[in-house]
């Protein structure tokens, strides 16, 4: 007894003695499966990380000897984790509003429309606008018998909305319908000889056979009712961006490019890093909609953020519309709309003066295009601009969208340089209805032709655009190596060739994310020296069977080594 007492002390002197080790971790990763997206060293056990940046990445043993008293340790329990999840195009606000308006995203067809705007009329007072997105006429499950070049008519809408305004944007946000109050308020009325009808450069008010207006406003004509929504209150816009964060919280996103927003909104999120409010870090592109805006930034140069957290360096472009609305400008016409070609909705001038001044002070160059016309006009101002300035070389100028090219433009992505900033989630919602836009040949020659734009040697970024699309990455990856609807159709998927691995999908969401926006070397990957930057899934997505990818949920993300969202 005496002996067993004497050894029991001797240990506990030696426990007490021992320092532990040298430098001990803050937090360490163990028992997952952890993708590092590193090629160098693809898969590893367990990680250790100190004042938010990863200090060791290797064995499960390796990583318990930095384990000191107050190091936290993270049993994953199993779970899969990757390098956190970088959204490269979205629209911040756009993800918060959506769930302050009618959230139109998921009603089937236009009575179900007209029973969520009457629901939301029944509460409000005489006068109010009544506002909502996310209404798309191809993924309703049948047309109203009456419409007007595809789009459904007003009357119902309006029937139930005598004494409201109504603008309700496209899921695209390329289009709105509005009720008869809202374009009474516009001026927008029936055509007659004395009323000459309303042009709008770069957009349409759709009319039907009469002249009678119908509800519809395409592109630019949308700013007739927008711009007479009262600007939203302060309150109201910080409760919009608290939601949206939120949101990417429990989503996996760590990083977030904000794809066009003002001064407004910068501030907003600098206030929200002041007070600690910030979760996710951000990437925001100037509007090129506001042109003395971009003045007074090349006045000042990049807003690079040392600690990471926001960084505003790139302008964002709209130099066309989308497929769904027949926006989407195209060489040749619409196989469903003979004469028509989309919009050009920026001249293409301004893409050249604008691309001048942002390459000569900094900026990175963002341009929306959709159809196989913009991309192709938006890289030739590329082309010519980059020549104008040759000793410029890093310029990671980018095509948001790329997704209708012309055959002889795909390799141009790769031989100028050019990051072809994709969501692979619109070719699983648009591609049943798309090869009615575009026919057969022009779908298989150049739409979503991601490994040919791999293979051109372009980096491919990826995202959901929300809230055009749900933000939640897991149906972008699993349309980015499936190629199908989120029904898990058609066997085999569209244009199966141009699949992406498992392997290049990840990459377009953490790596390369990271390259579009100059932070390869600071995240992207689980590396020694990189930001703690961590996505957390329940499943294995690199390995399960391609039809439970869509089964996986968030468990946990980390976002600088904080975690910002664990799931119950």
């Amino acid at each position: 007894m005496k002996n067993t007492y004497l050894f029991g002390l001797l240990c506990l002197i030696l426990f007490a003695c021992n320092p532990g080790p040298k430098n001990p971790a803050d937090q360490v990763y163990v028992n997952g499966v952890i993708y590092t997206g590193d090629e160098s060293n693809p898969k590893t056990e367990a990680v250790a990380v100190n004042d938010g940046m990863i200090v060791a990445v290797g064995s499960r043993q390796e990583i318990e000897s930095l384990i000191g008293k107050d190091t936290e340790t993270i049993d994953l329990q199993g779970k899969t984790m990757t390098p956190g999840f970088i959204e490269s195009h979205g629209h911040l606000m756009g993800i918060g509003y959506n769930k302050l308006d009618i959230d139109l995203m998921y009603v089937q067809t236009y009575d179900e429309l007209i029973e969520k705007v009457a629901e939301a009329a029944a509460k409000a007072e005489p006068g109010e606008w009544i506002t909502g997105r996310g209404w798309h006429q191809d993924k309703w499950l049948k047309m109203p018998d009456n419409t007007v070049q595809g789009f459904q008519t007003h009357e119902a809408l309006s029937a139930v909305t005598p004494d409201n305004p109504v603008y309700l944007a496209h899921a695209s946000g390329h289009a709105s319908f509005v009720n008869k109050k809202a374009m009474e308020m516009a001026g927008i009325n029936p055509l007659r000889s004395e009323n000459p009808q309303q042009e709008v450069e770069g957009g349409e008010v759709v009319r039907d056979e009469l002249g009678n207006p119908t509800g519809i406003l395409v592109e630019r004509a949308s700013g007739l009712v927008s711009k007479l929504i009262p600007k939203d209150t302060p309150e109201r816009m910080e409760k919009a961006l608290e939601l949206a964060l939120k949101e990417l919280a429990e989503k996996g996103i760590t990083s977030f490019h904000d794809a066009g927003s003002g001064q407004d909104f910068i501030d907003m999120v600098e206030k929200f890093r002041s007070e600690g409010k910030l979760t996710s870090r951000m990437y925001i592109m100037l509007t090129g909609r506001q042109p003395e805006l971009l003045e007074e930034w090349y006045k000042k140069g990049p807003m690079i953020d040392p600690a990471h957290m926001v960084t505003v360096r790139s302008i964002k472009l709209n130099c066309d519309g989308a497929l769904g609305p027949w926006g989407a400008w195209l060489l040749e016409d619409y196989s469903d709309k003979p004469g028509q070609r989309g919009h050009e909705t920026l001249p293409m001038s301004i893409v050249t003066q604008v691309s001048e001044k942002a390459l000569a002070t900094g900026f990175q160059v963002c341009a929306h295009a959709i159809g196989d016309r913009a991309n192709r006009e938006v890289l030739d101002r590329y082309e010519a601009v980059f020549a104008k300035f040759p000793d410029i070389k890093d310029h990671r100028f980018r095509v948001e969208h790329a997704q209708h090219l012309h055959v002889d433009d795909i390799s141009r992505f790769g031989e100028m340089g050019v990051i072809a900033a994709i969501q692979a989630i619109h070719l699983s919602s648009d591609r049943p209805w798309a090869i009615g836009r575009l026919g057969p040949k022009r779908i298989k020659d150049g739409a979503y032709v991601w490994q040919k734009l791999l293979g051109s040697g372009a980096v491919i970024s990826n995202g959901t655009d929300a809230p055009v699309e749900p933000l939640d990455p897991i149906p972008s990856f699993y349309a980015s190596v499936s190629r199908k609807t989120l029904k898990m159709l058609p066997e085999g998927g569209y244009e199966p060739d141009q699949k992406l691995t498992r392997e290049q999908a990840l990459h377009s969401y953490t790596l390369a994310g990271a390259y579009a926006e100059f932070e390869e070397d600071f995240k992207g990957s689980i590396e020694v020296g990189k930001a703690a930057d961590f996505t957390v899934f329940d499943k294995n997505i690199m390995e399960i069977p391609e039809n439970e990818i869509l089964g996986t949920k968030v468990k946990m993300t980390v976002v600088g080594g904080k975690i910002v969202y664990q799931a119950d």
